[in-house]
């Protein structure tokens, strides 16, 4: 990148690994405007479910069957659903069909996407998890409710039992899913350098890839010297959110979180940590 094409020189001379898939040219860019020699090592690819014959089945069940309830986890899975029934002839029924349900969005995202098919969310949750929207729906009797819910990549999040706890009949759809990285290696060689001391940040943008490498860091053997590095601060691991932020707190390491859930908020926060930290402490 020419030096004119730069925002600023804070990050020239740090390493930063980008352990993302998901909008990684454009957090690589962001980076590098402001000097960083970025590397990048996805420690998850995310796997559309665009022709999944089972997604399109339930999509035609839900526009049969409409819900009362819809629950919308994630603005990326939300526009895959919408891309996977635009494919398949299905997008407009598929939008009359939840216009009548009650809309929970896990998040801004979630209610962006909501906003841009159309559609509109009738409550937010705040923290951006699927606990508070546990939390929101307690106590509630939904016997007899038809409720859709479209997860996260790993699906795992809780909120089918919660529902199903409640009484409620329970259409679960994952849009996509998370894969295996792409390149391994880069993965490995990403830990271990992490953990020699030879990086200065690793930024994530979801748990599941957040868990990945960390796992990957200890079947090589590498944690111990990220969690050292980490510790003295030597080491950023810098996270979008505080979901994604969980395998590192669940391990008592300490994460860079910035105050609002985006990719240029996650940006900013890089920067303005290393315009506090002196530029000989870079490897």
């Amino acid at each position: 990148m020419n030096s004119e094409d730069r925002l600023s020189e804070t990050l020239t001379g740090r390493r930063i690994v980008i352990a993302v898939d998901r909008r990684a040219d454009e957090l690589a860019a962001a980076l590098a405007r402001h000097g960083a020699e970025v590397e990048r090592a996805p420690a998850l690819c995310m796997l559309p479910h665009v022709d999944d014959p089972e997604l399109l089945e339930r999509t035609r069940a839900l526009i049969a069957d409409p819900p009362q309830l819809l629950v919308v986890t994630t603005g990326v899975g939300l526009r895959g659903w919408f891309e996977a029934a635009s494919e398949a002839g299905l997008d407009g029924p598929l939008r009359a069909a939840l216009a009548g349900a009650r809309i929970l969005a896990r998040g801004p995202k979630a209610r962006g996407a909501l906003v841009q098919a159309g559609l509109r969310a009738d409550w937010i949750a705040d923290s951006e998890t699927a606990a508070e929207i546990a939390e929101h729906l307690a106590g509630e009797d939904l016997s007899g409710c038809r409720a859709a819910v479209q997860h996260h990549g790993s699906g795992a999040d809780g909120l089918d039992e919660v529902l199903a706890g409640l009484g409620a009949d329970v259409v679960s759809l994952t849009i996509y899913r998370w894969g295996p990285p792409r390149d391994p290696d880069a993965v490995r060689r990403s830990t271990v350098r992490a953990g020699r001391g030879l990086i200065d940040a690793v930024v994530f943008t979801s748990a599941p890839g957040a868990a990945c490498w960390l796992e990957t860091a200890e079947q090589g053997g590498a944690l111990p010297g990220i969690v050292e590095h980490a510790g003295t601060g030597r080491l950023v691991l810098a996270v979008v959110g505080p979901v994604t932020a969980g395998p590192f707190v669940e391990r008592g390491l300490p994460v860079l979180v910035p105050e609002r859930n985006r990719l240029g908020a996650l940006v900013r926060e890089v920067v303005s940590h290393f315009e506090r930290v002196p530029a000989a402490g870079s490897a």
